[in-house]
């Protein structure tokens, strides 16, 4: 007598596969040789961070003669480094303490602006029906491959001289001064941020339930309710991730800074006076050591209050289900 071998379905066959390859991947990722091999990285990438903190709290004449390492053999500590870069009276010798003010006023609308937008429109572009919207979505999608250093001067022209077409001005000229030219920063990073910021959260929003969408529309549930209710709740950690890399990215920032807000004391970033702070023979190293560790105070707390949320941003729209 015949036994006939019973037939798994394909999907079934796929959805075994899928766990025994997810199974090996973890298992070599949690073994000791892997657990070693992420010691020795993280080790290699925190000695010399950590060799700059130290060196931040060695006088002068020990940080240009020895290296950090003789601390331990010879510990001299000061905090003449913190006080020099921080409230120092002389122009060239620090001062950082009003440069916080600008990177902060710079910084947080950099990060608010495109997270407001870029949720609104990835929300309409994944569960609003309109006419060009996968297009349009192909459109932003291709955005993120336009360097920012070749909008610098299209940009920087529209500022200071507005949009004419057939020798009508559409847009006047922005003529600002002073603080005001915060306002052309936050455009700035507005613009460059976008395209990132609307991929990143379709992704995560499109995979939201659709039956859920359909129950809140049943009952009676309008698109900015649905989006204020239930959407912006489950999307939190895509938020986080794009708004710890934004706020990295924008308060680390240098080039856009410069260019849009100018190098003066009223508006220059954190970043701009750092880059004074080595000196003009670039032998202040003193300054630039403790001038480093001033700067990534407030990135650490944003990072470290949101890192919760890091990694499951990440994943935003890798996997369904």
């Amino acid at each position: 007598m015949t036994t006939a071998t019973p037939t798994i379905p394909a999907g079934t066959q796929d959805t075994t596969a899928a766990k025994t390859v997810a199974g090996r991947v973890r298992k070599r990722l949690t073994s000791r040789t892997a657990t070693l091999v992420s010691i020795v990285i993280a080790l290699l990438w925190t000695v010399p961070t950590f060799g700059l903190f130290i060196s931040s709290f060695r006088p002068e004449d020990e940080i240009k003669t020895t290296g950090w390492w003789n601390f331990f053999g010879n510990p001299q500590f000061t905090l003449e480094n913190y006080q020099e870069v921080l409230f120092g009276r002389s122009s060239s010798s620090g001062q950082l303490a009003s440069y916080f003010i600008n990177s902060l006023a710079i910084t947080i609308p950099s990060v608010l602006f495109p997270l407001a937008f870029a949720a609104l429109a990835a929300y309409a572009l994944a569960w609003m029906n309109f006419r060009g919207r996968d297009w349009l979505y192909i459109a932003i999608f291709a955005l993120q491959i336009v360097p920012l250093q070749m909008a610098l001067v299209p940009l920087l022209k529209f500022f200071s001289t507005g949009v004419t077409v057939l020798g009508v001005q559409v847009l006047p000229a922005w003529d600002l001064v002073d603080e005001q030219k915060f306002a052309q920063v936050w455009f700035a990073h507005t613009c460059f941020a976008l395209p990132f910021a609307v991929f990143l959260l379709h992704n995560f929003i499109s995979q939201l339930p659709g039956d859920l969408m359909e129950a809140a529309r049943v009952d009676g549930a309008t698109h900015p309710k649905i989006f204020r209710t239930i959407v912006l709740p489950l999307i939190t950690p895509a938020l986080a991730a794009f708004g710890i890399f934004q706020f990295l990215w924008v308060w680390n920032d240098l080039l856009v800074a410069l260019i849009f807000a100018g190098g003066g004391n009223e508006t220059a970033p954190l970043t701009v006076r750092l880059a004074e702070l080595a000196g003009t023979r670039g032998n202040e190293w003193q300054r630039l050591t403790a001038g480093a560790f001033v700067s990534i105070v407030v990135p650490l707390i944003v990072f470290l209050s949101l890192q919760r949320y890091f990694v499951r941003g990440l994943l935003a729209g890798s996997v369904k289900g």
